[in-house]
This record gives structure tokens, C-alpha cells and sequence, in this order.
């Protein structure tokens, strides 16, 4: 189903865990809504997520060769370049050049000191540019990790291999692919602050430039849990979201994570990005098979895979695709319950998230997994959850209504027992959340509500 919950992430993550593009005119809606007003309650207390956007947030910070690009969706670009490095793909073992500039953001103390941390950017990045995102923190002790690299990231694959970078760790926190995690929670030793780098790169005497218009990370500290309490209703509504299933890709380009079966957040991505009205155009999809339906979906699985992790699950690389689109920007973060998810649909932002069962814990999935990703995208009378889920045999049999309960704890937990009855991970609610570059005041207000601005 997905690679998102293999040991060499996910399942270190919980047990640390475990220890401790429109405005005025939306996309369609169906007529069901019955309640569920916009609310104005703080985001969960286990969550902090900061980002800077703003022209002010970029003139902040450490600049060193970076300008703040204004504008409607401002900005950071490399200005006067500090020099030229020599960077060897480790995917393609080819070395060469690269102008480069840097900025290093304020630091941020989270009002959550976290056990993980995961970073999310928005970037524009044309042929001859790339980026890399990098974190470092102080902890609870008042030590500091290192510079730990978050991504090496560019929309396209022929300059550099967009990668995760493996076997970073201090001896007391690992990063694990995509998220910063404290070894052992148990010693209550936290993430307390953390500074991100951007490291801006283009080819050597051009004018190009990467442009990055969000920057950020979502720390946490999920309690550790098998259970979550359950959320009362309180929206009967369902957004019209474009239907996708990742299975009629299967065997289509098994380089990219060994074809469709493995394409839940891809699949996923997409439906959300076309929700928001994201086209890609014959010559953008004519490197696709013309056999091949919704060859959208195998686009994004190309451009949202990781060459070292050797997946498509990587969250934010799955966020920085999404905002490669017109208009949109994406971002990784926790949510607390299904009232946060029904806040959002009642101002008509769907969401993508993550979890692991066993086939006997959501009833009418008709499978297990140890990690999948899908597009909550209503909710019935009864609050039950309305989701598109890509696993389906084919585009019509997507859309599946599961029983609220049951999805609420299975997305929610931090831990549970797998089907050989041992100890495994629950993602604590992770989500992506995809919505306008602009949003409305509504949609600004359930954003905010659930910590994201």
C-alpha cells in the first residue's frame, strides 16, 4: 500500500513516541451541510507549527547572498551568489558545480517542546536550481544538535536527485528521513527551539534562481496512546473531490517505489491538487505511456519520489509538490481529532491522512496496512467519514465512507498491535494540508483554528 510506515522510519518514530487556488469562486460542494460553524477554539496542545511567508519574515532572519522578493506571494531568492560548491549526486554518482546563497531563519521556541519535528517548503525551482533545507535545535538540556539536513529537494530530477539524507543522529535525536525524532523519550530530554537554513542552489553564471515562498516546520509531542477519545459530530457535508485510485497503476514505472500499489500519497496528492483546479499539460504528461489512464497520477508519483528512501511517502516532499501547481501551497502537520478535519471541510479545504490498521479495525476497507494515506473529503449525517481512498480497484470505487470511530482512532493513535501481534507505530495524526496561496477569510479562520497560518 504505501512505504510510509517501514521500519526505517515510521515504526522508530512511534516508539520514540510511544516512550514518552481560488477565492471568490470554490470548487463544487455537495448540498449536504447541516452545521458545524467555523470555530474559533486554539490548535491542539501537543502541536506547534510555525512558518515564515511574508515579505517581513524574509527580510528577517541571516541573509548571506539571499534577497526578500516582494510582491503578491513573497518570497526568497538568491541575490548576489557567495560562491560555487561542488555537489555529488549520490543517486547518479555525478559531481559538479553550483552557485549558492543562504538564509537562516529567526529562531523559533516552540510552545510544544517537541519529540518530532518535521519541516515543510513551498519553493519554485526551475531547471538549474535546487535547495536544500536544514534544521538545527536546542534542547530541553540546553545543548544543541547539529545541522541536520531536512531535504535535498528540486521540482524536477535531471539537475539533482530530490533526497532525504540517512544516518544523521547525535546519540540523542535521529532524523528519520522526512522527521526529526528524539532517541528516547523516556529521559524527557525535548526539542525546546530550532533555526531552519534554506541553502539556495543554481548553475554556475546564470541568473536562475530557486524562489521559496513558504518555509517552516510542525513540532510535536503526541501523548503516548492506543486510544483517543472520541469526537462528537458536528458537520454533515461533502466536498467534490476528483477521484483517483492508485491501483490501475500497478506495474506502471517500477522505479518510482515499484509502481502504483505503492502510490497511496501520490494518488492522493493529486486528487486534492485538482480539487484546487492544478492542470498539468499534454507536453508536461507526454514523458507518460499514452496507454496509461489518469497519467496525472504517474507524474506525481515521479515527482514526489525520494531516491534515497525509495518511496513516494515522503510527507514533505509531497507538500512541496503540490505547491509546484499555480497558486497553491502545502504544509505537514498533526491534527487533534476529527473536529479539527470537520472545521476544515465546513470551509471547503479536504485533507490527506495517514494511518495503519489491521484489516479488522476499519471495516469495509477489506485490507490491513502498515501505513496508507487518503483524501477525507466529507462527513455524513451520522459523522461518519467521507474519504477517497486510492486502494480501490478502480476511479468510481474510490470514494468510501468509514465509520467515524474506527477512522478517528486508527489515525489518531501513536501505537497499536500489528498483525504478527507485536508492538508497531500509529502516525499520531499526521495530515497534509494543501489550500490556496490566497485563501479566503474563512478558509484563513479554519486554518488558524487547527494551527496553521
Amino acid at each position: 500500500m504505501s512505504r510510509a510506515e517501514q521500519p526505517s522510519r515510521r515504526t522508530v518514530l512511534a516508539a520514540a513516541v510511544a516512550a514518552a487556488v481560488v477565492s471568490g469562486a470554490g470548487p463544487a460542494v455537495a448540498d449536504t451541510a447541516t452545521g458545524a460553524a467555523d470555530s474559533d477554539r486554539a490548535p491542539r496542545g501537543f502541536v506547534d507549527n510555525h512558518a515564515w511567508t511574508s515579505y517581513a519574515d524574509w527580510r528577517g532572519g541571516a541573509a548571506r547572498g539571499t534577497r526578500a522578493v516582494a510582491g503578491l506571494r513573497p518570497g526568497l531568492a538568491i541575490g548576489a551568489a557567495l560562491g560555487s560548491v561542488d555537489y555529488t549526486d549520490p543517486h547518479t554518482g555525478r559531481t559538479a558545480p553550483w552557485e549558492y546563497a543562504t538564509w537562516t531563519s529567526p529562531v523559533h521556541k516552540l510552545s510544544v517542546p517537541a519529540t518530532e519535528t518535521i519541516a515543510s517548503w513551498n519553493a519554485h525551482t526551475p531547471a538549474g536550481t535546487w535547495l536544500q533545507i536544514e534544521l538545527h535545535g536546542t534542547y530541553t538540556d540546553g545543548t544543541d544538535t547539529p545541522w541536520y539536513v531536512m531535504g535535498r529537494w528540486a521540482a524536477g530530477d535531471q539537475d539533482i536527485k530530490r533526497t532525504s539524507v540517512d544516518g544523521q543522529t547525535d546519540g540523542k535525536s535521529t532524523i528519520w528521513t522526512d522527521t526529526f525524532a528524539i532517541d528516547d523519550t523516556t529521559t524527557g530530554l525535548r526539542l525546546a527551539s530550532y533555526r531552519l537554513r534554506l541553502t539556495l542552489y543554481r548553475k554556475p553564471g546564470t541568473k536562475l534562481t530557486p524562489t521559496v515562498w513558504r518555509l517552516g516546520a510542525m513540532g510535536s509531542a503526541v501523548p503516548d496512546r492506543f486510544t483517543v477519545p472520541a469526537s462528537t459530530p458536528g458537520l454533515a457535508q461533502e466536498l467534490i473531490v476528483p477521484r483517483y485510485s492508485q491501483e490501475i497503476h500497478i506495474g506502471q514505472y517500477p522505479e518510482y517505489d515499484n509502481g502504483g500499489e505503492a502510490w497511496c500519497s501520490p494518488t492522493s496528492s493529486q486528487m486534492i491538487i485538482e480539487y484546487w483546479g492544478g492542470r498539468l499539460t499534454p507536453d508536461q504528461l507526454a514523458w507518460v505511456d499514452p496507454a496509461y489512464a489518469d497519467p496525472q497520477v504517474d507524474n506525481a508519483a515521479r515527482f514526489t519520489y525520494d531516491y534515497q528512501y525509495q518511496g513516494c511517502g515522503n510527507w514533505p516532499f509531497n507538500a512541496a509538490y503540490a505547491a509546484t501547481y499555480k497558486n497553491l501551497q502545502g504544509v505537514v502537520t498533526r491534527l487533534g481529532s476529527l473536529t479539527d478535519l470537520e472545521t476544515l471541510i465546513a470551509a471547503g479545504i479536504p485533507a490527506i491522512t495517514s494511518q495503519s490498521f489491521l484489516s479488522s479495525e476499519l471495516t469495509g476497507a477489506g485490507y490491513g496496512t502498515s501505513g496508507h494515506l487518503m483524501t477525507v473529503i466529507g462527513f455524513t449525517a451520522d459523522g461518519d467519514v467521507i474519504a477517497n481512498d486510492p486502494n480501490s480497484p478502480s476511479d468510481p470505487a474510490v470514494r468510501r465512507v468509514y465509520n467515524r470511530r474506527e477512522f478517528e482512532n486508527i489515525w489518531l493513535r501513536t501505537k497499536r498491535y500489528n498483525a504478527s501481534g507485536k508492538l508497531s507505530s500509529g502516525t499520531g495524526g499526521v495530515c497534509y494540508l494543501y489550500f490556496p496561496a490566497h485563501p479566503t477569510a474563512r478558509q484563513r479562520k479554519a486554518l488558524a483554528a487547527v494551527g496553521v497560518r
